[in-house]
């Protein structure tokens, strides 16, 4: 299976962080008390060793962690070039970019694409979805605050030791960002995934289950057209939806729907992450 880059650009950007941000960090941090300065630093060392081992280990888990914690790194380098510490402009600039380029990089469709298909069993090939507009609107951002934030604010400020605080946050945090990790861990599991027998359409926000579509009743997969009638399960994500249209009609099941949500469809929309990769393979496994 080709990928292009894949995770790559990631690996390469966060392997070498200790080179272009550890500067940054180390005067950030070189006027707070010790306990902190030896926390933060263990816990910076930890958070970057462990997401380089998971970076290569292609799972749809694996997705979810790397871009809850990579993602955490542009935040973190903004604080330590604020700082009034004794970095230089070179340090400081360095640092920063290399954060954002980690944030950025975690992010990238094509690392998305290796990582959900990692997860596949035999002769599969799975391709992310992308998440609905309402989502990137407040949702996700907030969730993965609360996953942030709860994971690291209780320990934070036992370090600094204020102990009741920190024990409070603590107590509270972690069950926030399990709740919060679990949510999120959803986004990385929404996938069209082609099979031998078709190709099956796995959306837990969208379907109540997972729906087989055989090679046999699926007539033609392909972009969109801007008049379709195709019934919409991209929950309105951006990017270029793709029809799947049918020979025959087949009933499908809504999620979350009250009413039961079941409809017969001839067509339906959905939207990858990466469109133009999906139609190819389709080509080749649908005809």
């Amino acid at each position: 299976v080709m990928y292009g880059l894949g995770a790559w650009p990631f690996r390469v950007v966060w392997a070498t962080l200790p080179l272009t941000a550890g500067p940054l960090f180390a005067a950030a941090l070189d006027s707070t008390r010790t306990g902190f300065r030896t926390a933060v630093s263990l816990g910076l060392w930890g958070c970057w060793a462990a997401l380089l081992i998971i970076a290569f280990v292609p799972r749809s888990l694996s997705l979810t962690a790397l871009r809850i914690g990579a993602v955490a790194s542009a935040p973190a380098g903004i604080w330590a070039a604020l700082d009034p510490g004794d970095a230089g402009n070179l340090a400081r600039i360095g640092g920063l970019v290399a954060c954002l380029l980690a944030s950025f990089a975690v992010l990238a469709p094509d690392l998305g694409d290796q990582f959900a298909d990692g997860s596949s069993y035999g002769d599969e090939r799975r391709f992310l979805l992308r998440p609905a507009a309402a989502l990137l609107l407040g949702p996700i951002l907030t969730a993965w605050m609360a996953v942030v934030v709860g994971a690291t604010a209780g320990p934070l400020w036992l370090a600094d030791q204020h102990w009741i605080i920190g024990a409070l946050a603590t107590i509270v945090g972690w069950p926030l960002a399990g709740f919060a990790a679990r949510a999120l861990h959803t986004l990385s599991r929404r996938w069209l995934v082609f099979v031998p027998a078709g190709v099956v359409l796995h959306d837990g926000l969208a379907l109540r289950e997972p729906v087989l579509f055989a090679r046999n009743e699926v007539q033609h997969l392909q972009p969109a057209p801007a008049d379709s009638t195709a019934f919409d399960l991209t929950l309105g994500a951006y990017g270029l939806a793709l029809e799947l249209r049918l020979r025959t009609p087949r009933e499908i099941g809504k999620a979350r729907d009250p009413e039961g949500g079941v409809v017969a469809v001839e067509a339906l929309l959905t939207t990858p992450s990466l469109p133009g990769r999906v139609t190819n393979h389709a080509l080749d496994r649908l005809t």
